[in-house]
């Protein structure tokens, strides 16, 4: 049986070329593309790793990878990360982990941003099964929540709260985080424009016209998509 998500993994690397930096998401097609590099000891001795999640760049440090800071480093090569889901302009929501704000500064500051996964993840239309989230400079909550609700009467605010603790979940940077659930999504250039107009507002999930490329298990394949 084809591991399509190693087959993806190589597909990526070959792409890349030595003295480059490579920044990194989170998941499991991630964290096969870091197996292969790996395995890729001439290429990989050359390479600085950057990620804003915790356990990539732990599994990196497990792997022996040389670990740089982005926030440092901005010049990015290449950055490879998935999504929970993607349409046919390779818009993508990246609503899972809460760590968006990080993510879309690596995003923005690469020369190229790819994502990578498989076909699942597809979808013509983006739909309520997967929420925009918003973090939220927590004085402004209240504020954020009443012009929500005139921009968007149908939608549903969820405050993520902890399972660790009695209260919200706090981002990384010290900021609420909350998933707007859409009965029918909105245009998303002009969701992409309003939300980010929305005084208190730090960053939101949704990744507009960002990637250039996807790189897709498909079937007994693996599909590049182009933007």
């Amino acid at each position: 049986m084809i591991d399509f998500k190693r087959a993806v993994a190589i597909t990526c690397i070959n792409l890349i070329k030595g003295n480059q930096t490579i920044g990194l998401g989170a998941g499991s097609t991630v964290a096969k593309l870091i197996d292969q590099f790996q395995l890729e000891t001439e290429l990989s001795k050359s390479l600085t790793f950057v990620s804003s999640s915790f356990k990539t760049k732990l599994y990196l440090l497990e792997k022996g990878l040389k670990l740089g800071n982005y926030l440092t480093n901005p010049n990015i090569d290449f950055y490879f990360d998935g999504c929970d889901c993607f349409d046919a302009k390779l818009n993508a929501l990246k609503s899972g982990g809460g760590i968006h704000t990080h993510e879309k500064i690596m995003v923005v500051s690469a020369r190229e941003f790819i994502l990578i996964g498989d076909e699942s993840k597809f979808t013509p239309t983006f739909n309520k099964n997967v929420p925009l989230v918003l973090e939220i400079l927590p004085e402004a909550m209240p504020f954020i929540k009443e012009k929500l609700k005139i921009l968007y009467p149908d939608a549903e605010f969820v405050l993520r709260l902890s399972n660790q603790k009695d209260g919200a979940l706090i981002s990384d940077n010290g900021n609420f985080l909350a998933d707007l659930y859409f009965p029918i999504f909105p245009n998303l250039r002009e969701l992409n424009t309003d939300i980010k107009m929305l005084p208190g507002i730090v960053e939101h999930s949704l990744f507009y016209q960002l990637a250039k490329r996807a790189i897709i298990a498909s079937g007994n394949e693996v599909k590049i998509m182009s933007n």
